[in-house]
């Protein structure tokens, strides 16, 4: 494939996964998309990554999240193979996005999600990227009121969920979220440039949940 045919692609996958998340409400939209996608292609020239796997998997990675398919994490890659498929790209590279796809979900903190590949190691650090700091706040928040979770309930402990089935099924609030899930996502980062990023985005959200339990009890 030439540079100007990956180009081609790339764009046709962009435009086509833009139409059908600009609205979402979830946090999960275009634009976490897009912001994925752009971290990723940093991160991946860092790394000398395949830059075409890199983007494909990045702006695919949510095409159709499990969280919204009753928990079926077999529905993204089938759909990202079919879209694929579609435009013409070779059942090689087509394995290879799936494979991504199929990686680079969060599973609950004591279930190992590494994925096998440098390619999926980068989509999955540019996508856990924008869970954390100010945006990734600012998501947690809309994904909780879009699933009708309360915001804090004192007294509830996060749980430290050992398989994905308990993960999937787990019902808490939007602050034992950040203890459950993202606040564990800096140690996770498998780049260089992401542990990095991170470093500075763990430490805003430490400093968020300060002023949160300083003005839920009234002192700030």
């Amino acid at each position: 494939m030439t540079s100007a045919e990956k180009k081609k692609l790339i764009a046709s996958v962009a435009e086509e996964v833009k139409q059908k998340f600009e609205h979402e409400g979830s946090g999960h939209d275009w634009w976490h998309i897009y912001r994925v996608w752009k971290m990723a292609a940093r991160i991946g020239r860092k790394e000398s990554a395949d830059m075409l796997l890199v983007e494909l998997g990045a702006l695919l990675h949510d095409i159709a999240d499990w969280k919204f398919h009753n928990g079926d994490d077999s529905v993204g890659p089938r759909v990202a193979s079919e879209m694929l498929a579609a435009r013409g790209v070779t059942p090689e590279i087509i394995s290879k996005v799936a494979l991504i796809i199929s990686q680079v979900s969060f599973k609950g903190a004591g279930v190992k999600t590494k994925p096998s590949t440098l390619e999926g190691m980068i989509v999955q650090d540019a996508d856990r990227l924008d869970a954390i700091g100010a945006i990734g706040i600012a998501r947690t928040f809309a994904f909780s009121g879009h699933m009708n979770r309360p915001m804090h309930v004192p007294g509830l402990k996060p749980v430290f969920h050992k398989t994905k089935e308990s993960y999937k099924k787990s019902t808490t609030s939007t602050i034992n979220h950040f203890y459950e899930k993202l606040l564990l996502l800096k140690g996770l980062m498998n780049t260089k440039e992401a542990k990095k990023i991170a470093a500075d985005r763990h430490a805003f959200m430490q400093e968020y949940l300060k002023r949160f339990f300083s003005e839920w009890e009234g002192k700030s």
